[in-house]
């Protein structure tokens, strides 16, 4: 394992530390060095211990991202709000979220990771616990789809983009899996918890344990995350040369749009925004969102749907982490063309599965779904790398915010549609279609040529 986790090296002989001469001044230890200087590296690189940090940052966030879904049914039931409202509200959620991880990276830049996680974990915090006083429908939206939507954009997959794109060289597959997969690993932690809450206490009780524990998360945050290599005094892991921490970047919206109109001139752009637009519809907006209340409507009760949606969880670790290992091994085009052809297939079968019980074949489901659920990020963050270089963290997150968007839109179609069907089957079967469009579009995408 250390071999995996120690920075390599490859230092000539006068490169090598050096015992000082016996009247050489006192040299600072590594804690007391001035920031900015290079240090030898540890045994473990630092970088691993702010991936650790990072992962468990999101790990505490993604209790927010588990409510949605199992709010449908007690808001409805007790404010007698149609789906389609409550859909309308997460899909604004959904919407910022993705809109605002752009211009996250770039105040990342600006102002640095640990205060841009910091205060958008209070703004989740606020918005959470604001709504346990709400009584009209804008309320949802203005608390749950503003508040917490703008807070959840500035902790999305851009902030583990940009974690990875500064702390390691090396590995970076690996790392974008491990963090991608701190998701599903909240999911897991969380889903079971608040489902329980909800049926036995009511959904009130839930939301404030998405408050409180993102307010948990913030001095964790300002503690210990750092924001550069260069705050400790090292290379990034995987590094041959100590890079100092450059300045921080102002105008951040300004370089946000600028980014985005330099890479909109391009066609894999437009290529991966459209697949991960398809990819949010087919997760986030859909089955997040939805599987919960139709698992529901076929009998199923809802501790039991959310708890298939935690193993969705487990398996979404191990698919993820995998999918890391593939994209630093294989070419990340034709993985994301598996990867949205076999779920494809998955959600085509999803409406001949839902029963009032757990039975094998819906076993087989989640499993097989949670392999895939959220695979497709690291081969496109490193398409992202390999067409946009320095700048790949925010067209990234704008790539992301066409996630969210797609997300936003079957959010809301899919309450319409039960609403109007009386079921979710017609919006299963058209993202199992979409997800067909998605597979085609990715191997569409041309490699970029190597620069000698």
């Amino acid at each position: 394992m250390l071999a995996d986790v120690t920075q390599p090296t490859d230092l000539s002989p006068q490169d090598r530390p050096q015992h000082p001469p016996e009247n050489a001044p006192e040299v600072l230890p590594q804690d007391r060095a001035p920031q900015g200087a290079p240090r030898a590296p540890g045994r473990i690189h630092r970088a691993w211990f702010v991936a650790a940090v990072t992962f468990v940052t999101i790990i505490g966030a993604a209790a927010f991202a588990s409510l949605p879904g199992l709010l449908i049914e007690p808001l409805h039931t007790e404010f007698a709000w149609s789906r389609g409202t409550i859909g309308f509200a997460v899909s604004v959620n959904l919407a910022l979220y993705g809109l605002t991880a752009p211009c996250a990276a770039a105040l990342m830049d600006r102002f640095g990771i640990r205060r841009v996680v910091a205060v958008a974990l209070t703004m989740i915090a606020v918005g959470a616990v604001a709504t346990v006083r709400m009584t009209e429908a804008w309320q949802l939206v203005m608390y749950w789809g503003v508040l917490v939507g703008l807070g959840s954009g500035s902790m999305a997959l851009a902030f583990a983009a940009t974690v990875t794109n500064r702390w390691f060289v090396a590995r970076r597959g690996l790392v974008t899996g491990v963090l991608t997969a701190a998701g599903a690993s909240g999911q897991l932690v969380f889903l079971p918890l608040l489902s329980w809450l909800v049926e036995s206490h009511g959904w009130r009780p839930a939301a404030v344990t998405v408050s409180l524990t993102a307010l948990a998360v913030v001095p964790f945050v300002w503690l210990l995350l750092r924001d550069h290599p260069a705050d400790v005094g090292l290379p990034a892991y995987g590094a041959t040369e100590f890079t100092p921490k450059p300045a921080p970047v102002r105008g951040a919206a300004r370089r946000a749009l600028t980014v985005l109109v330099s890479a909109a001139r391009t066609g894999p752009f437009w290529l991966l925004a459209g697949t991960f637009a398809i990819c949010g519809a087919s997760t986030n907006g859909l089955v997040k969102t939805h599987f919960v209340p139709a698992a529901h409507d076929h009998g199923m009760p809802i501790t039991a749907a959310a708890s298939l949606l935690a193993v969705i969880g487990v398996f979404d670790v191990v698919g993820t982490i995998a999918s890391g290992w593939f994209t630093d091994r294989y070419e990340a085009r034709r993985l994301l063309a598996v990867y949205y052809a076999l779920r494809g297939i998955s959600l085509l079968f999803l409406p001949m599965l839902l029963a009032p019980s757990v039975h094998p074949p819906m076993v087989f489901f989640i499993v097989f779904y949670g392999l895939d659920w959220v695979a497709t990020v690291p081969p496109t963050l490193a398409l992202c790398r390999e067409h946009y270089g320095e700048d790949s963290a925010i067209v990234f997150g704008w790539v992301l915010a066409s996630h969210q968007v797609g997300a936003a839109a079957v959010a809301f179609a899919g309450g319409v549609a039960r609403d109007v069907f009386g079921s979710y089957d017609v919006i299963w079967y058209a993202s199992g279609a979409l997800c067909a469009v998605a597979a085609l579009m990715a191997l569409v995408i041309r490699r970029r040529p190597a620069v000698a």
